[in-house]
């Protein structure tokens, strides 16, 4: 996938579900806490199955200090969202009137979708690209509904959208950048951040699957059920058939070579007893 079709994506689906706000009632979100659902399930599942196994495996740090990272990015998000107040979740707040922009808001958001870029720079990308937009749906639509409670007008809320959208593919981008060490010698910490970004992902994606469904937040509704499992397999499928071919690439040249090494060695012996 192409760093053009990835940006574009992202972009998209962050700047028209925001939008959507200006079209579509915000009353009901059932659909939204459904797509929520999906996301965290399938969001959990892509950190799990290639996230950490992938920043362990790479990694040149001891595996514990980027546990220590993990969890330090585990806790960073729950300290963002005392500012975010859970749009990120796909919390539509319905406040009166809000007299100023809410900025303590918008900057956690836009910090979160930045730090939410940067795994993409990684590797995996046809399934967290996949994943990051449809988280983006709800939190986008949420933050849209905030906005247009303020006393903001249109083109305000239009650009501080357009902000918004932006922030995910620029992560990405910087990400790139401190991966292929264009940013200097950043590029040394990247498992690291990308530990603390694994730690945010885990955060979120499993606050969403407790808080998407019912008043009840610890009770799993069929049609949620039905949306977690879906996620989950989704992830399993692209686990199962990218994960199966990487893995035979890797491990069959090598065991050919070793093997084709063993037989010259053992030709070398015959022709020294040969010559005895």
């Amino acid at each position: 996938m192409s760093s053009t079709t990835i940006v574009s994506i992202l972009f998209i689906s962050a700047l028209l579900s925001g939008l959507a706000v200006f079209f579509v009632k915000r009353d009901n979100t059932n659909l939204l806490k459904l797509i929520l659902a999906f996301s965290g399930a399938y969001l959990f599942s892509i950190t799990v199955l290639h996230l950490i196994p992938h920043v362990y495996h790479s990694s040149t740090t001891a595996p514990e200090v980027i546990g220590l990272y993990i969890l330090g990015g585990f806790i960073f998000q729950l300290l963002l969202e005392q500012f975010s107040q859970g749009i990120e979740h796909g919390h539509i707040h319905h406040q009166e009137n809000i007299q100023s922009f809410p900025i303590g808001i918008m900057f956690s958001l836009c910090l979160h979708a930045f730090l939410e870029g940067m795994p993409l720079a990684a590797g995996h990308q046809k399934e967290l690209v996949f994943g990051i937009a449809i988280h983006h749906i709800p939190a986008a639509f949420a933050l849209g509904s905030l906005l247009i409670n303020t006393k903001l007008t249109k083109r305000q809320i239009i650009f501080a959208l357009f902000v918004f959208a932006a922030m995910t593919p620029l992560g990405f981008i910087t990400s790139k950048g401190v991966s292929q060490g264009d940013l200097g010698n950043v590029s040394q910490y990247f498992d690291k951040i990308m530990a603390v970004v694994i730690g945010i992902f885990l955060h979120i994606s499993t606050t969403i699957l407790f808080e998407s469904g019912s008043a009840d937040h610890h009770k799993f509704n069929k049609k949620k059920m039905i949306a977690v499992f879906l996620g989950i397999l989704v992830s399993l499928g692209n686990f199962l058939f990218d994960g199966h071919d990487h893995s035979h690439g890797a491990e069959h040249p090598n065991e050919q070579h070793d093997h084709s090494h063993d037989h010259s060695d053992h030709d070398h012996s015959h022709d020294d007893h040969s010559h005895e």
